[in-house]
């Protein structure tokens, strides 16, 4: 009997290790690779100066405007900062940015060695590849935690700022499944039900200063460079909401995906075809925890800033839809829908998305959670017109491929990936 107890007490250290071990090779790795943190710094010379504005888009023409844009009284805009912000569907958006910019040789600012700027750090412009102070980009759209006055240093005076929300309750929900295995807070919690666990008593499982654990708590907030920790009831959370809305030309909102990529296309000044899109990094819906409405309000209270962030912004994104016109957009709508269709038929082998283990092209299989396949790819058709052959697999590519394909280093990302796909 004795004997029985210690494999069964082997066997479970033995499988403890890697849980141990992961974070603390990864926190390694994070310190040896993280650039210097040295005090930021608003000089002139640190900041693209007004004069690039104008260089920036003679370099960068649009040689190829659709009908649509030529007949529009405005022009292309080419210096966007994308605030990425987890949960959201911002990988889609990414996907539309990187085709857009890539087509007309748009300059990116990248991060180096890995496909985000150091995320959790705070933003630096020293986090970007090859920076040099003054220097002039015209999109931003990795992973960050956002820092304007860090940001603003890397692109023109004329930037557009844009950034993407998303249901607290639905982003606390995914990010939980998600990221859940990388953060130790969550590796004692018992039952089947990790998630209403949790909710049931967060306290019981959660520290502001544990690793990690800023997944857990008001996503969002964090993203943007806040404090995750606050109550909603907090008066400065109604101020941050404020400040962050100096800083934003636009907010989109995930539940209403097209509507909000016409109102990007109205506010960027670009064509039905720039907007094209497959959703990317969806998961399979055997995956989604659907929370009970007392869960739903135990996650809502839980992530209560995030909640009167998503609420600020979701006004202001109808706002904008009914000076927009409800009846233009819904044709706006409806032609996006058709033009997607049509993609749809052209590209995707069975007009769907599929699992990672049914991806037949390595380059098309995205990126995975910890310990599991649940986000889905494309196959293409074997048969696709060559004409529409690039766009079909631009159309596809997953956001390390796609950087990769840009010319990044992502050798500390593919580290980590070799690593968690090694060990579990």
């Amino acid at each position: 009997m004795s004997g029985i107890k210690g494999r069964k007490c082997k066997a479970l250290i033995r499988g403890l290790i890697p849980w141990i071990l992961l974070p603390n090779i990864m926190l390694l790795l994070y310190c040896l690779t993280n650039p210097s943190q040295g005090k930021m710094s608003s000089s002139q010379e640190d900041t693209c100066p007004l004069s690039m504005t104008r260089l920036l888009k003679k370099s960068s023409p649009m040689s190829s405007q659709s009908a649509e844009s030529q007949s529009q009284q405005c022009s292309p805009k080419v210096n966007i900062m994308f605030m990425k912000t987890h949960k959201t569907a911002s990988s889609t958006i990414l996907n539309i940015l990187f085709r857009f910019g890539e087509k007309h040789k748009l300059k990116f600012a990248f991060p180096d060695g890995r496909n985000d700027f150091f995320y959790p750090s705070p933003f630096l412009c020293s986090q970007v590849k090859d920076y040099r102070p003054g220097e002039c980009f015209n999109i931003v759209c990795n992973h960050m935690r956002f820092n304007h006055q860090e940001v603003s240093k890397l692109l023109p005076p004329d930037a557009v700022y844009v950034t993407i929300l998303r249901d607290p309750v639905d982003l606390f929900e995914s990010s939980f499944h998600y990221y859940h295995r990388a953060v130790p807070l969550t590796w004692r919690i018992g039952g089947e039900n990790k998630l209403d666990e949790f909710l049931n008593n967060p306290q019981a499982f959660y520290s502001p200063e544990a690793y990690n654990s800023f997944y857990l708590k008001n996503l969002l907030f964090f993203d943007f460079g806040l404090d995750n920790n606050l109550e909603a009831d907090d008066p400065h959370v109604m101020r941050d909401i404020h400040n962050l809305s100096k800083h934003f030309h636009l907010v989109l909102i995930a539940e209403y995906f097209e509507e909000s990529l016409i109102l990007l296309k109205d506010l960027l000044c670009w064509s039905m075809d720039d907007i094209l899109y497959f959703k990317l990094n969806a998961r399979r819906s055997s995956s989604v925890s659907r929370l009970n409405p007392e869960m739903r309000a135990k996650a809502l209270q839980w992530n209560g800033a995030d909640w009167r962030l998503y609420q600020h912004f979701n006004a202001t994104f109808w706002a904008r839809v009914e000076a927009y016109g409800r009846e233009r957009m819904k044709q706006e709508v409806n032609q996006l829908r058709r033009r997607n269709a049509e993609m749809k038929a052209l590209c995707i082998e069975g007009g769907e998305a599929v699992g990672a283990q049914k991806i037949q092209d390595g380059r098309f299989r995205p990126w995975q959670p910890v310990g599991e396949s649940s986000i889905l790819g494309y196959n293409l058709k074997k048969d696709t017109d060559p004409k529409f052959k690039a766009i079909c697999e631009k159309m596809v590519t997953p956001e390390i491929e796609y950087l990769s394909n840009l010319g990044v280093s992502l050798w500390l990302t593919r580290l980590w990936g070799w690593l968690k796909d090694t060990i579990y």
